[in-house]
């Protein structure tokens, strides 16, 4: 899940950040001074998007998913014509294909710890900064000059501010800068009053004033808190630095629109007086300051220089080209929409005839979660309560539905369900030849629920997993691949036991002739009264089994119970094992086995 989302924010990031360098450059005419910088807040929007929470990126199926792995589960012991084989093991033998997956466990740790080493180093950078403006603050001293004092009030006035703010004075600062977040002040340099004219005070004073207007002090920690974040991506370093060049130059060009045309060289002039005097200015990263950096201080200047009213035509061109970088922006939900399908796995369960158990001693080695619902009694028994609710890939467990939906859309039937082997050599010699309903759910064929559903329309099966509330419903990451490990498709424990319910009492709207072929598909063993339904599956990745499942019902003295138990850990996970395990907790609670 991090490495997902880490490469969700690099692809955002960087799309984002280069994109918008792409479009500022190639319509820098056709945008205002002003807009040229406001454009990046589409970057900063961009950059909290893939930080949100993952259910504000649902958009149904329309977006396909990222990646698929192909794991297989098990099946159950019937023979060719679907009748009962007597109670014995087959059915405990797992048919597990195992394919590798892209970003292993060892690498998700190692990037992790990389990237949370990173924003360490740079928070502590930042706190360091930001120690260093307070004790600044603390340091320095009220200006007491009154008629400095009464230019600044008539600036504020002229900007139409009316904070209460400070002005104070500092021997450790060479430039004018604004700073504090909530309750924002200025500092100059200790003693400006003396060399500087009120005219060049009043330039500085409309300068930090203007920032103030803009709420820069507000975008510099935005800007310095996605630095910390994003330090990996040196677009967003690149992208930031030009942000805080155009920032400055929308400053400029705010105070010289406040001018008249005799003052813009003078403006210019003080910016220049100062700069040689900071030839290298402080980096108080969290605080707006009047010299720029050396490599940014002669674009200023030109920009002053050349500055021309700009037309209101040119204002309307602005808003389209920025809305254009809007447009490049939503173009990547599908890649953040990709990570909220992958995110959205927990299950809301709040049935109040729950009992919680401790059934550790069973899962002894593996993180584990076991549902079981009474029927007559109206009440589950759950293990692990978190576990229980969260949702991982079904793995073959699905096929009991995709049979289901094979037969209540006419591609099989009860009567003939057989389907051609393709002549394709398949590792289990089960497999190389042609399958029914029965033999197919007995070997857990892939292939054969995979051609059956082919035959639907991708529209309609999407409508039948809806229509029987399957886990997320989602089947997006392609035919005949949405239920393995790492795919799209995903349900918990609990869903699983619910849905069992669902299809054993009928209510989900199927025929009542396909239901009874299923049932009898995944019929496993008798003993005495008691009749063992169920259905296995596991999932391999890189050649280990990480993901094993169990579930079904248990007919005994005319009370029905449902079950399903899922097991998981790094290698020795599938669905064998999910079935010893059950079969213990099934036989030491009298409901199956020579314990009842």
């Amino acid at each position: 899940m991090f490495f997902s989302l880490l490469v969700t924010s690099f692809i955002v990031s960087s799309i984002s950040a280069a994109g918008i360098m792409l479009i500022k450059t190639v319509f820098r005419k056709l945008l205002t001074v002003k807009w040229h910088y406001k454009i990046w807040f589409v970057l900063l929007a961009a950059l909290t998007v893939p930080l949100l929470p993952v259910h504000f990126f649902h958009f149904g199926t329309y977006f396909s998913g990222l990646d698929g792995i192909l794991p297989n589960g098990t099946g159950v012991a019937v023979n060719d014509s679907g009748d009962l084989v007597t109670a014995n093991t087959n059915w405990l033998q797992d048919f597990t294909v195992s394919v590798n997956r892209t970003a292993p466990p060892f690498l998700q740790t190692i990037t992790a710890g990389i990237w949370t080493a990173g924003m360490l180093v740079f928070a502590i950078v930042t706190m360091r900064t930001w120690l260093k403006i307070k004790d600044l603050k603390t340091g320095s001293q009220r200006v007491t000059n009154q008629e400095v004092l009464e230019l600044f009030e008539q600036c504020k006035g002229q900007l139409g501010i009316d904070k209460n703010l400070v002005v104070l004075e500092s021997p450790l600062v060479k430039s004018p800068m604004m700073a504090g977040l909530f309750k924002p002040y200025f500092v100059f340099p200790a003693g400006f009053s003396d060399w500087l004219s009120l005219v060049e005070i009043k330039y500085i004073f409309l300068h930090e004033l203007s920032h103030l207007k803009s709420k820069d002090n507000i975008t510099n920690y935005a800007i310095v808190a996605f630095q910390i974040i994003y330090w990996f991506n040196p677009f967003v370093w690149i992208a930031f630095g030009r942000m805080r060049l155009d920032r400055e130059i929308a400053c400029d060009i705010a105070v010289l629109q406040l001018l008249d045309d005799r003052c813009h060289i003078e403006y210019g002039h003080t910016i220049i007086n100062f700069a040689d005097r900071a030839l290298r200015p402080a980096n108080y990263s969290l605080a707006s300051q009047l010299v720029s950096p050396a490599s940014q201080l002669k674009k200023r200047i030109e920009t002053i220089a050349s500055f021309r009213p700009e037309s209101k035509g040119l204002k309307f061109k602005s808003i389209t080209v920025v809305l254009l970088a809007v447009a490049l922006v939503a173009s990547q939900l599908p890649v953040v929409s990709a990570l909220a399908r992958d995110g959205d796995q927990r299950y809301s369960f709040n049935e109040e005839r729950t009992v919680y158990e401790d059934l550790g001693d069973y899962f002894s080695g593996y993180d584990g979660a076991f549902v079981l619902y009474d029927m007559h009694a109206d009440q589950y028994h759950i293990y692990n309560e978190r576990k229980s609710t969260w949702r991982v890939p079904p793995a073959s467990t699905y096929k009991i539905y995709s049979a289901l939906i094979g037969l209540e859309s006419g591609v099989i039937s009860n009567k003939n369900s057989t389907i051609a082997w393709n002549g394709q050599r398949y590792p289990y010699k089960e497999w190389n030849k042609d399958q029914n309903l029965f033999t197919a759910m007995k070997s857990s064929v892939n292939w054969y629920f995979q051609s059956m559903e082919s035959k639907l329309d991708h529209s309609v099966l999407q409508a039948y997993v809806k229509q029987i509330h399957y886990g997320n419903a989602d089947i997006s990451s392609g035919p005949g691949t949405y239920w393995l490990e790492s795919s799209s498709l995903k349900i918990s424990p609990v869903e699983q036991v619910q849905l069992l319910k669902a299809m054993y009492t009928n209510q989900i709207g199927f025929g009542e002739e396909h239901i009874q072929t299923v049932k009898n598909a995944i019929k496993l063993e008798e003993e005495g009264d008691a009749v063992l339904y169920g259905k296995t599956g596991t999932g391999a990745v890189n050649h280990k089994n990480t993901n094993g499942w169990f579930i079904g019902f248990v007919e005994n003295h005319g009370n029905t119970y449902f079950f399903a138990a899922n097991i998981q850990n790094a290698d020795r996970s599938n669905g064998s094992t999910a079935a010893d395990i059950t079969l213990k907790i099934l036989q030491d609670k009298g409901i199956y086995g020579d314990g009842k």
